[in-house]
């Protein structure tokens, strides 16, 4: 879908991460064996994972699944990874809930062993959609799925959502709060503030992304509603599913304690995202999959919470999906890979969408 490099995600030598981590284990497990250390075909570009399975005289084989922070010489996406916030945030999901999140086994604060934290967690098996190239493409499992097939992953993935915030007592997700004032979504819209200073310290800054900060405080919501458990980065490209069946539920990393549309809105928008990028590229997509007004219905109907303010929500999760973009490409500049063009906001993938909805056009275009 494009003719620019993929972004380097790692200096990191997986054989090496192997022989290191069986020399961890043998502390905390003696005698267990580590074999078919791998790493999956689609990596991420912020936590790294590694697959491997262990033996142990007194146990089956058991696939597990690591998770370790970025690696610092590979210009991190995100400034801070707070392994221990993401093994404690899975931890309370799995006692609080009936989600299928994936048990977790060890925590390694230590950044010696491996040269970074790290946390080991059970591996679950089944398929993912496909980020690259997207699930919206021709060729892939989702895509040729029939109609009621899909229909039933897109319902089961809403579900999720609705488990997750009726399930999880909110109390107990007030650490995740930013260490600033306001509300719980003030607090959130501060942190991704702070977050775009970061990515354009010393760098050249996006009009684009400060006019859609500037879009949020004008439309405001008046009743932010109630705080709860958001995943964060809830998509569907985050799950392992069964046939379509979620299996397990990963990557929280972003998880926060906001309104409910936060992940509703990031639901709505990443799926925006490959489809309008799709249908850019001369492709139908899946126009009838994950629409905005389906999983409002939905939600509504599992949870008495009618969504509200998805206009802000929907804008404020393709504002934030801009601010990574916008520092995976200047990733790609460090390494040598692309240039800094004249205008910083070609390098975000999504800025017609993101410029419809600032305007206030995007949905009258787009549909709901």
């Amino acid at each position: 879908m494009s003719t620019a490099p993929r972004p380097r995600t790692t200096t990191r030598d997986p054989e090496d991460l192997g022989r290191r981590l069986a020399a961890w284990l043998d502390t905390r497990l003696p005698g267990a064996r580590v074999t078919d250390v791998r790493v999956p075909g689609s990596n991420g570009m912020s936590s790294e994972t590694l697959l491997f399975d262990l033996g142990h005289p007194d146990a089956p084989v058991t696939g597990c699944a690591l998770r370790l922070a970025a690696d610092p010489a590979a210009y991190t996406v995100f400034p801070v990874y707070d392994m221990a916030r993401q093994h404690r945030v899975m931890s309370l999901v799995g006692e609080h809930t009936d989600l299928p999140v994936p048990r977790v086994l060890w925590l390694e604060e230590d950044p010696a062993p491996l040269g970074a934290p790290f946390f080991v967690m059970a591996r679950a098996e089944g398929r993912v959609p496909p980020d690259v190239m997207p699930y919206t493409y021709e060729g892939n499992w989702l895509y040729e799925a029939t109609d009621a097939e899909r229909a039933g992953l897109e319902a089961a993935s809403i579900d999720i959502l609705a488990r997750l915030h009726g399930q999880f007592p909110p109390k107990e997700a007030e650490f995740l709060l930013p260490d600033v004032e306001g509300t719980p979504l003030r607090r959130h819209v501060t942190a991704q503030q702070t977050y775009y200073e970061w990515v354009v310290d010393g760098l050249p800054r996006s009009p684009l992304i400060e006019e859609a900060f500037a879009w949020l405080e004008e439309h405001w919501p008046d009743d932010e509603g109630q705080a709860v458990l958001c995943w964060g980065d809830a998509r569907i490209g985050n799950v392992i599913y069964d046939g379509f069946t979620p299996a397990a539920v990963l990557d929280w990393e972003m998880a926060a304690l906001g309104p409910r549309e936060l992940d509703l809105g990031w639901t709505v928008y990443l799926h925006r995202f490959f489809q309008d990028l799709t249908v850019s590229f001369g492709q139908r997509g899946l126009p009838d999959f994950l629409r905005r007004d389906a999983i409002e219905s939905r939600y509504a109907r599992l949870t008495g919470h009618t969504p509200r303010d998805m206009e802000f929500h929907t804008l404020y999760a393709a504002l934030r999906h801009a601010v990574v973009m916008l520092r995976i490409a200047y990733r790609q500049v460090h390494f040598g890979e692309v240039r800094i063009p004249e205008d910083p906001d070609t390098l975000i993938m999504h800025r017609p969408s993101l410029e419809a909805m600032v305007r206030g056009t995007y949905w009258t275009q787009q549909g709901r």
